[in-house]
């Protein structure tokens, strides 16, 4: 119905739009030829998505012209959406750690478990006798971040696996965690910063909230206007019947 409408209204698309849209269908795929087997598979032609890409682009077209160009959202709203939503708009608590990995593999038996174990108390003491964390890091961790001196980054809470993150939430800024066993093996963790939860600023999130309370009225906008046509066409049909 909202093609048809498109169609009532002159709405014109042009084949460079068609083929744009339709390039980038085909960027989806691998090559040429994997991209003719999901269309053979779908039961699909070339010229049918083409034919569905015009309506799309033509439905999108009358959206815009008709609808989209005829709503405001005044900056009344989006304070209040702001307000009455704070929790939307919270950052967590983050930590910035480092860590030294000595892994272990999937089913590790007791006499690699020892000797991991081993090793990373001797890293541990090293670090107890004021050696430099990220030295220790670069030279002895089995993680990829070993190249950094050990450094994750910040991170919040559900980032890790649960020991790890217990662990490094625990810890105060500059402390070094005792040994944590995960999935990955045996861990030592340094905290290098801390970040408290804080609230995002109405300034910073101001545009995309708009944004979003845009594309939230819009589509409940094009589901009234389809409703309303699909009401109009049922009355149009029923009323030729009439006596």
């Amino acid at each position: 119905l909202l093609y048809q409408e498109s169609q009532k209204r002159g709405i014109k698309v042009d084949e460079a739009q068609i083929q744009k849209q339709f390039e980038a269908v085909k960027k989806h795929y691998p090559d040429e030829a994997t991209f003719k087997r999901a269309l053979e598979r779908a039961h699909y032609t070339e010229s049918g998505v083409r034919s569905q890409l015009k309506r799309a682009i033509a439905i999108d077209k009358f959206i815009e012209q008709e609808l989209k160009s005829k709503m405001q959202i005044s900056d009344k709203e989006v304070r209040d959406f702001y307000d009455s939503h704070s929790d939307l708009f919270r950052r967590p608590s983050q930590v910035r750690a480092s860590h030294i990995l000595v892994k272990l593999s999937a089913n590790p038996t007791k006499e690699e478990k020892d000797r991991a174990m081993k090793k990373v108390k001797e890293i541990q003491e090293k670090i107890r006798n004021g050696a430099d964390f990220a030295e220790l890091a670069k030279k002895y961790s089995d993680g990829p971040s070993a190249k950094r001196g050990g450094d994750l980054g910040y991170f919040s809470k559900g980032q890790m696996v649960k020991p790890f993150e217990d662990a490094a939430f625990a810890l105060d800024k500059g402390q070094v965690s005792d040994v944590v066993q995960t999935i990955f093996g045996y861990h030592l963790i340094k905290v290098t910063d801390k970040r408290p939860e804080t609230s995002m600023p109405f300034e910073e999130v101001k545009d995309r909230l708009k944004n979003y309370l845009v594309d939230q009225k819009l589509k409940k906008m094009v589901q009234d206007y389809a409703e309303n046509l699909k009401k109009k066409a049922k009355v149009e049909r029923f009323l030729p019947n009439l006596p």
